[in-house]
């Protein structure tokens, strides 16, 4: 199905679908008015020789620079060049399509003065498969994403590297075998393609939409944990949670509830009369990140369907206002808040780890999930690699969003590092997915030394567990099933196991 833009209805899936799915894109009739409405104004006003910030002047610090008529559009390729300035690895290809997805959708209001075929090239690109290589770092994240949307821009004129079917290309080369003709550009059309925190908007929308997922594999985990240790379920209790009133934590303790229904193993243990905080409280902790993607949602989605430029152009007023709609603070702090609340989340799922193994605390288990203990060391070392990850999270959350350093001679003198905020973030994602999955083969594992039978749900993730981790009778190398179920985490295929038997989980 095709997403259709128009400025206002973007929403975090859709972004998914043309970034992940490959998904085609078209540009509603009424926006396609709109920018050809706002580029006769842009027209209007240079005829009538008006001063613009970043049209026929210089940009930061040089904005006081008038250039002559003759050099604007040359003004804007030589702006594109010199913001070409990032470093490192490309970015993947699913976080460019979502940048350049971003980009359209701000475009799609017609207050950024830009000539339609840059769109239409931009719409090609996309649908056709021609993804920018566009370096990871470089962005301070205000005056939006520059060093990587300039990447992006060099491709529309046939220069910088793009990936086509699978290949890195010279981008002319690129675009000619996908058959978009590439364009020069002319007033404002530069800057108008790179003014913006598209970057790390289009990042954080993959992000977040992963992040909601995990944390409802985070209730699966837990159910799971709960039914091997004989877990007190009053914790569960719907009264409970809607007496404190939190939507988060109401929603997971149902999660749980379902997964957990029907339990052999909840009804044959002996239960404590309360048990520890990380085996109650989860619904308070995953519920109150939840709350906090929540959050992070609607922040998100506010900036991929609002007007993020400099400058803006009204034309229904005839008026050309200057400001830092290209500011990235907002996203970073979606970013930061996405990243505590995670982090937080993960190091609860290693505490629900810790009492599975310790025969201290495991309500019966065998020490670190074996019958050997001594000889054989069971899962003792896969609690060092999630204990690991869940301190490197916490370093990877000291927040980038309060570290700015001004450039462009104190002109831009504060910035939103809102690109730090972004690689940190993926970085306790992918973190995360390991950290579950670790829990998740524990509990497995578990599973298998108890004589009662788990609940339909949970007999369900443990299926998909054992297709991809056997039993450990006897020790053996566990880097390969960490990683392969942390990958199998990531695809999503236990919740789509579970969901099919308990219904959708919230």
């Amino acid at each position: 199905m095709t997403v259709v833009l128009d400025g206002n209805n973007l929403k975090i899936e859709g972004v998914v679908k043309v970034a992940r799915g490959g998904e085609r894109i078209q540009v509603h009739n009424d926006a396609w008015d709109r920018i050809k409405e706002c580029r006769d104004l842009l027209e209007r006003k240079i005829d009538a020789n008006e001063i613009m910030y970043g049209v026929n002047t210089g940009i930061g610090e040089l904005s006081e620079v008038v250039l002559p008529r003759d050099k604007i559009k040359d003004f804007q390729r030589y702006l594109v060049y010199s913001h070409a300035a990032g470093y490192g690895n490309p970015m993947d290809i699913e976080v460019v399509r979502a940048a350049i997805i971003s980009r359209i959708n701000v475009h799609c209001h017609g207050n950024s003065g830009l000539r339609p075929i840059v769109v239409q090239t931009l719409v090609d690109m996309l649908n056709k498969g021609v993804s920018p290589v566009m370096c990871q770092r470089g962005s301070v994240g205000a005056c939006g994403d520059l060093s990587p949307m300039s990447q992006m821009a060099l491709v529309i004129i046939g220069e910088g590297e793009a990936f086509y079917q699978g290949e890195r290309l010279p981008a002319k080369e690129a675009m000619e075998r996908a058959e978009i003709p590439t364009i020069e550009f002319e007033a404002r059309d530069g800057l108008a393609a790179i003014n913006g925190s598209n970057v790390i908007t289009g990042w954080a929308a993959l992000m977040i939409y992963e992040a909601e997922m995990w944390l409802k594999l985070q209730d699966i985990a837990t159910a799971m944990t709960l039914e091997a240790l004989h877990a007190n379920m009053k914790a569960y209790d719907h009264r409970l949670h809607q007496l404190r009133g939190y939507r988060g934590a109401m929603d997971c303790a149902e999660n749980v509830r379902r997964i957990t229904e029907g339990s052999g193993l909840l009804a044959a243990g002996r239960k404590k009369v309360q048990d520890s905080y990380s085996m109650r409280s989860t619904p308070q902790v995953a519920g109150a990140a939840r709350d906090t993607i929540v959050f992070a949602r609607q922040m998100v989605e506010t900036e991929l369907n609002g007007v993020g430029d400099n400058p803006i152009f009204i034309p229904q007023d005839e008026l050309v206002l200057t400001g830092a709609n290209f500011q990235g603070t907002p996203i970073a702090f979606a970013l930061e808040f996405l990243a505590i609340a995670t982090t937080t989340v993960a190091a609860l799922s290693e505490r629900r780890l810790n009492r599975l193994l310790n025969p201290n605390l495991s309500q019966g288990l065998p020490a670190f999930l074996t019958k050997g203990a001594g000889m054989f060391s069971g899962m003792m070392l896969s609690q060092y690699t999630a204990g690991q990850m869940v301190n490197e999270n916490r370093v990877l959350c000291n927040p980038a969003a309060t570290g700015s350093i001004p450039a462009a001679a104190d002109q831009e003198d504060f910035v939103s590092m809102g690109m730090t905020s972004a690689i940190k973030a993926r970085q306790i994602t992918d973190n995360n997915y390991a950290i579950l999955a670790i829990e998740l083969m524990a509990a497995a594992q578990a599973f298998d030394f108890r004589e009662a039978k788990p609940s339909p749900g949970s007999q369900a993730a443990y299926n998909i567990i054992r297709r991809y981790s056997d039993h450990l009778e006897e020790d053996r190398p566990l880097y390969e099933d960490h990683n392969i179920l942390a990958e199998v985490v990531r695809s999503g295929e236990i919740l789509e196991a579970v969901e099919k038997v308990v219904g959708e989980l919230k």
